[in-house]
């Protein structure tokens, strides 16, 4: 079993122990955080849904992420990120979600934001958690970091939500 698909493994069991569900709100994995949770045989017990929002008029349709923050911030921005995640939770009912937007190459880069360049948000109820990163190597080394730092989070918050609860 893939480090990937071990983290996946866990969070459904740390999920079942709470009786809680994730969400995904995805734009640079393409899908590939929703694709590693539902690996895992029993995942329709704790995945509620996933949302692969590529165009920024996806964002905007599928998960209420206001329109006006692309000229503002851009795509690749702590408040977009939030907003997919919120939009994820919202819709999907799920008290867990995760969002990631990113420059995964290998085109797209500026020099605020280069390749490699990814925000993730985490929703735990009511909380926001944000975090910008920057993963070196091509597009797919890009994007399996992203799936990777995105199911620790989950996994990090998941357990802080078992402690708070005994």
């Amino acid at each position: 079993m893939n480090e990937i698909t071990q983290l996946a493994a866990e969070l459904g069991r740390r999920l079942q122990v709470i009786n809680a569900h994730v969400t995904t709100a995805e734009s640079c994995t393409g899908g590939g955080i929703a694709q590693a949770i539902t690996r895992i045989p029993g995942s329709s017990a704790w995945f509620e849904a996933g949302y692969v929002t590529y165009s920024n008029r996806q964002k905007t349709l599928q998960l209420d992420v206001p329109a006006e923050l692309f000229a503002q911030v851009g795509a690749v921005s702590r408040e977009v990120v939030e907003a997919m995640a919120r939009g994820a939770q919202a819709k999907s009912l799920a008290h867990f979600s995760v969002a990631v937007s990113g420059v995964a190459g290998p085109d797209g880069g500026t020099p605020n934001k280069p390749v490699g360049t990814v925000w993730l948000a985490w929703g735990v109820g009511e909380t926001m958690i944000t975090e910008c990163r920057y993963f070196p190597g091509n597009r797919d080394e890009v994007r399996r970091q992203t799936v990777k730092a995105a199911l620790e989070g989950l996994l990090q918050h998941v357990a802080g939500e078992i402690s708070n609860q005994g």
